[in-house]
């Protein structure tokens, strides 16, 4: 049995618009394939930022100027955005398997993802969502529907959400059971539906998971032997853009904290993906090591020949 590897993929590196995004996955299968054509069980998570901020921007368009839309509730975008994507992705795997004459079954699982309702996050909700208003408007809105809206860089009001820590995927005896099925799994897109656990079950909560942290969770749970977070770049890198730039062969546990202590990883952008790759490795038994690389060069990183491996 080969290696089972949770690869998180970018929701920017799967386009914009339905059109660009058909013709984007077809190049994104080809080295998830890769991955399968060499024996490993594959699951694939995927972020959704462009994908729901579409959805949701056409939804409160729709509902805020009278198209007699419906007021659709931002975990029900995330739903749509992982269904619609994880369709895609699907579809452009099991089109490249076929050509290759793999014989496996693909699918995609609607994966609702636990969070704490006392989260420190819900108290400062920072991620923005949606379209830009003008403050007369983000006002009327904000108290009619509840909601918060925050300025943005000058350029209006939009409505904020929490990004909370992910506990538990709720669908992950799901995914395991498909894994071991021999199916190629898409799970926790976007990071997950975000849900709290009250008396009467689940209920949604409005929210925005760190897809990394979700897939991070992800592996953790299905005792994966490798965590693969793909970015724009080949190796994580030191002094980022700066004339004495250092790319990163490998980063212990040790070097992580290192370096996120120097200010070197940007929070917005490589600090997430760094501190995901370390909670995978410090909470796998089995000794899972975790891999930050580009998708172009995924089935090289997982040869050693590029990349940055994070291990205890």
């Amino acid at each position: 049995m080969g290696e089972r590897i949770v690869v998180a993929l970018g929701g920017n590196a799967l386009g914009k618009t339905p059109d660009e995004q058909l013709e984007l996955v077809r190049n994104t299968a080809k080295p998830i394939v890769d991955l399968i054509e060499r024996g490993c069980d594959v699951i694939i998570g995927h972020g959704n930022g462009p994908q729901v901020g579409m959805i949701n921007l056409a939804m409160d368009f729709a509902s805020n100027h009278g198209a007699g839309t419906p007021y659709m509730p931002f975990p029900e975008c995330g739903a749509m955005s992982q269904g619609y994507i994880g369709y895609h992705l699907q579809q452009a795997i099991q089109q490249e398997m076929k050509i290759r004459g793999i014989d496996k079954e693909c699918a995609t699982l609607i994966t609702q993802v636990v969070v704490d309702k006392d989260d420190p996050a819900f108290q400062n909700p920072t991620k923005p969502i949606g379209e830009f208003h003008t403050k007369e408007d983000s006002e009327r809105i904000a108290k009619k529907r509840n909601l918060l809206f925050k300025e943005d860089s000058g350029r209006g009001y939009r409505r904020v959400v929490p990004s909370p820590t992910p506990l538990r995927i709720v669908e992950k005896k799901v995914v395991e059971q498909l894994v071991s099925a021999g199916t190629v799994v898409i799970a926790a897109g976007g990071g997950g539906i975000p849900v709290i656990e009250t008396d009467r079950g689940l209920v949604n909560i409005d929210a925005v998971i760190d897809k990394d942290r979700a897939c991070s969770l992800l592996a953790q749970d299905l005792k994966a032997d490798r965590l693969i977070i793909l970015t724009t770049v080949d190796r994580v890198c030191i002094r980022y853009r700066k004339p004495d730039q250092k790319e990163l062969i490998e980063m212990s546990l040790e070097d992580c904290k290192k370096y996120i202590e120097q200010g070197e990883f940007a929070p917005g952008s490589m600090l997430p993906k760094v501190e995901a790759c370390m909670d995978f490795v410090r909470n796998n038994s089995r000794g899972g090591v975790a891999q930050i690389t580009s998708l172009s060069r995924v089935a090289d990183a997982l040869e050693g020949k590029t990349g940055t491996l994070i291990h205890a």
